[in-house]
């Protein structure tokens, strides 16, 4: 990849991929105003006159700011904080809220939508694939069609399909085509279990979102996934959430619990088969985390544009201690590169 409109802004001499950031296509808005409400979704418009859906019963309510939606803005933005290349993904509401057939038309808005940015600015963004997963043979012949699109590099799936966690058999159709089709899966947290405990104080996102993470990982290595599918990669936003934390105690439970007899080795022996972004938010758990999994296996991360983001994530790496100036630019984009296949 060669260096594009951020060349000059880059720190460090380093084209440094953002692999967490957040986009809303014009197009995607456009299709949930006319039909969102047909199918079981609300759209509307805050006092800032700025996009909100919301489905009745559920927190949150995604708002759509232009930040999150004008590629000219996004792009400013980047420079700012010197990054040259976004790795664009879908965040709240994503698509399995939907009917199978509504949720297809979302998945299928996003791809086109993904592909046509990335043409617009090959060297700045990279699209990731959309499935409707709540139709897992949909979802299979999507991730077929949008595989040949120019600049989809990447699977995007929420930490569950509608509650169902990810080693629910139904899904495996789709991680043979990932497998197969050579496509890395990119993880995100969607609608966090916990319900009414984790209603205050900001902990659905502070700590629903961390445990989601870990849950998903925790499923994919307990369920078999993982074994099943030897050549498929896995990338875990919010530095993995709780499960490299809980590697200890995951390695414990295949040592003395029956409902994991079926293990063939220990969880930690799984941990790099995942890839793990930086938005930790704190140096020294980064770097203990390069420590546990391999600086190799760490990839730069932002979650733009949210407030619990990193808004200047090279400048984070930087303050990690003990990272040589390899590791800095493995973590900013080399790892990236290999992951993504660029």
């Amino acid at each position: 990849m060669q260096a594009g409109g951020a060349g000059d802004t880059v720190r460090g001499g380093v084209a440094a991929i953002d692999t967490h950031a957040h986009w809303y296509p014009k197009e995607f808005i456009s299709l949930l105003d006319r039909e969102a409400a047909a199918n079981g979704g609300r759209m509307g418009r805050n006092e800032k006159g700025i996009p909100v859906f919301s489905l009745p019963g559920v927190q949150p309510v995604s708002a759509m700011p232009p930040l999150m939606v004008e590629p000219e803005l996004i792009l400013a933005e980047m420079d700012r904080r010197g990054i040259e290349t976004f790795v664009l993904s879908l965040t709240n509401p994503m698509v399995y809220w939907a009917p199978a057939s509504f949720g297809l038309t979302l998945a299928q808005t996003w791809n086109n939508a993904s592909t046509a940015v990335h043409q617009a600015h090959p060297e700045r963004f990279i699209g990731s694939i959309q499935l409707p997963m709540q139709a897992p043979e949909l979802a299979a012949r999507e991730l077929e069609r949008a595989a040949k699109l120019p600049g989809l590099r990447v699977v995007y799936l929420a930490t569950h399909i509608n509650g169902k966690n990810l080693d629910d058999k139904a899904f495996w159709p789709v991680y043979e085509c990932c497998e197969a089709l050579g496509l890395p899966i990119f993880l995100h947290p969607l609608y966090p279990c916990g319900g009414e405990r984790i209603a205050t104080h900001f902990m659905r996102n502070l700590c629903g979102n961390t445990y989601e993470n870990g849950l998903a990982a925790a499923s994919l290595v307990f369920g078999g996934v993982l074994d099943a599918f030897p050549r498929l990669v896995v990338m875990l936003p919010q530095a993995g959430g709780v499960f490299p934390w809980l590697i200890g105690r995951f390695d414990r439970g295949v040592q003395v619990r029956k409902e994991l007899r079926h293990m063939r080795q220990p969880a930690s022996a799984y941990l790099r088969r995942f890839y793990y972004d930086t938005v930790s938010h704190h140096p020294r758990i980064l770097k203990f985390l390069t420590e546990l999994v391999g600086v190799d296996r760490v990839v730069l991360g932002s979650d733009y544009n949210q407030d619990m983001s990193c808004e200047q994530p090279i400048d984070f790496v930087a303050s990690v201690p003990g990272l040589t100036q390899q590791d800095r630019q493995l973590i900013l984009a080399g790892n990236a590169r290999r992951l993504l296949g660029l």
